[in-house]
Order: C-alpha cells, then structure tokens, then sequence
C-alpha cells in the first residue's frame, strides 16, 4: 500500500509562486519509480479536477486548463512529486491532492476513477 504524504500549502497571494511537494511511503524507490504520479485539486462541492501527472519517464501531461501556471516533476531517488504554481490566482484556492498508480499514465492517469492511491491533501489559499 503506498502512502502519499503532501505539504508545502498555505496562504498566499495573487501573483505570487508556491511549490507543493508529495513524498511517497510504504514504497521503494525501485517500484516507485514504474508509477505514475500528479496531482489533483478539490473545492468544497465538486469533483477532484486533475491538474497534471507524470510517467515513469518523466513525461508529463497537463489537463487542457492547467497549462502554463503549473509545472510537474519528480525525484524518484526521494520518492517525491513536485507541483510548482506560479502566478496563483484565488481561483487556486483548493485542497490539492497528490496522486500515484501503478498502472494509469497519460491522459488515462487523469481520470480520478481510475487512480488508486490518494495523499490527505494540502491546502492552499490564495487572497486577491
């Protein structure tokens, strides 16, 4: 069972940049470094909203409305995702969520229905 743990949220405001880190437990690097991994958002009352994940190649793949503020990246020697947010307006408010299979890569790890394995969630707040 592999663990996600994230951090790095908080408050802040529009315009500035902020960088969420995920670190994965339970898990080797070895067979981490097979999984894709990315990230998700959620505000109260809807869905999780795929924001970008990343394949085993370092290949990333951003949702059509999450291109160029955010950008993803991994360390696999420290088991760890990365999502840099530049530019971040009160839109971004959200709990943001790490993501990770096994299996899922590209579009297809996109699909919230078809990750298996979640973090808790960081939040971040953003003030006009």
């Amino acid at each position: 069972w592999v663990r996600l743990v994230e951090s790095g949220g908080g408050s802040v405001q529009s315009g500035e940049s902020l960088k969420l880190s995920c670190v994965a437990h339970e898990v080797s690097s070895d067979a981490l470094s097979a999984y894709s991994m990315g990230w998700y958002r959620q505000t109260s009352g809807k869905g999780r909203e795929p924001i970008a994940g990343i394949n085993s190649n370092g290949v990333a793949t951003y949702a059509v409305s999450m291109k160029g503020r955010f950008t993803i990246s991994r360390d696999n020697a420290k088991k760890t995702v990365y999502l840099e947010m530049n530019n971040v307006k009160p839109d971004d408010t959200a709990m943001y969520y790490c993501a990770a299979d096994p299996e899922m890569a590209g579009y297809s790890f996109l699909d919230p229905q078809r990750v298996n394995y979640w973090g808790q969630g960081t939040q971040v707040s953003v003030s006009a």
